[in-house]
């Protein structure tokens, strides 16, 4: 039974594509462009495109299971190709952020609501897997400790649970496999809420280098960050962080109820990444 994994080469889809190949399962990878796809000797790569259903057609040729990451614009192309595809199961990552609440209006969360929404509308199979604070948001703090030895951040004492994408990508192949129920598509968090100023010393130890932290008013990190990203983005952001240092990031046990193991620490994320912020 073949599993396509679209979004291979990202953190979370290169980490299912490896846990599917463990598992002994045929697996097949999509890329925009196969050539550059950089993936394991002997995976399959076929072209693909969210934005182009007709390529999609073919690489769902002979697919049962698909691993989707949410599309920004909507999944009406994948819809329309994986209806005539017959798939027994679609795994999407989409997040946690559906679940908050407060999160209502919110930019990131409503493009992902929008997503899940069509695939709940489409017939297909599915399941979401929701990870609310992905601890490979971190790497975004990755130049300024490589050049200055310094993170900078908003409310830097806002408690989260990072989850790491290897924890996220065994729950993604856990439905994949059948072998998780509903509750894989709980929030998804790690175990222990930590601040932001936690989490860069947890990198500092696993470098074996003092981070300097420097706080942020709300309007300079508007500034900064609107830099590189849309102006809706920066206040979807920002409210998530500020509702972080109001208790509103929880830390679930999602990761343990699936897979039958605790989350992997934060700490071990940090040594894991440790070459990204030398």
């Amino acid at each position: 039974m073949t599993t396509l994994v679209i979004g291979a080469r990202g953190s979370v889809g290169r980490e299912v594509l490896d846990g599917l190949a463990a598992a002994g399962e045929p697996v097949r990878a999509s890329a925009r462009d196969p050539a550059s796809a950089d993936l394991p000797a002997g995976v399959p790569v076929v072209a693909a495109d969210l934005t182009k259903p007709e390529t999609l057609r073919t690489a769902l040729d002979g697919v049962e299971r698909v691993f989707l990451y949410a599309p920004a614009g909507g999944a009406g192309g994948f819809i329309e190709a994986a209806r005539d595809a017959d798939l027994e199961r679609v795994v999407l990552l989409s997040s946690g952020s559906v679940l908050l609440p407060y999160a209502a209006g919110n930019a990131i969360a409503e493009e992902h609501r929008r997503v899940e929404r069509a695939l709940a509308n489409s017939g297909l199979r599915w399941t979401p897997i929701r990870p609310l604070v992905l601890a490979n948001n971190a790497l975004n703090w990755a130049h300024s400790v490589r050049t200055e030895g310094v993170v900078r951040l908003v409310l830097p004492e806002a408690m989260t649970a990072p989850v790491h994408e290897r924890d996220v990508a065994a729950v993604a192949v856990a439905a994949l496999l059948g072998e998780a129920g509903e509750e894989a598509a709980a929030m998804l968090t790690g175990s222990e809420p930590m601040s932001q100023r936690r989490q860069v010393e947890s990198i500092g130890a696993a470098i074996d280098r003092d981070i300097q932290v420097e706080e942020l008013a709300v309007a300079e990190a508007r500034h900064r960050f609107g830099r590189s990203e849309k102006p809706e983005i920066v206040d979807a952001v920002i409210q998530f962080i500020t509702a972080a240092a109001d208790g509103g990031s929880p830390a679930t046990d999602t990761v343990e109820r699936v897979l039958g193991r605790p989350a992997v620490p934060f700490a071990r994320w940090a040594r894991d990444h440790a070459a990204d912020f030398r």
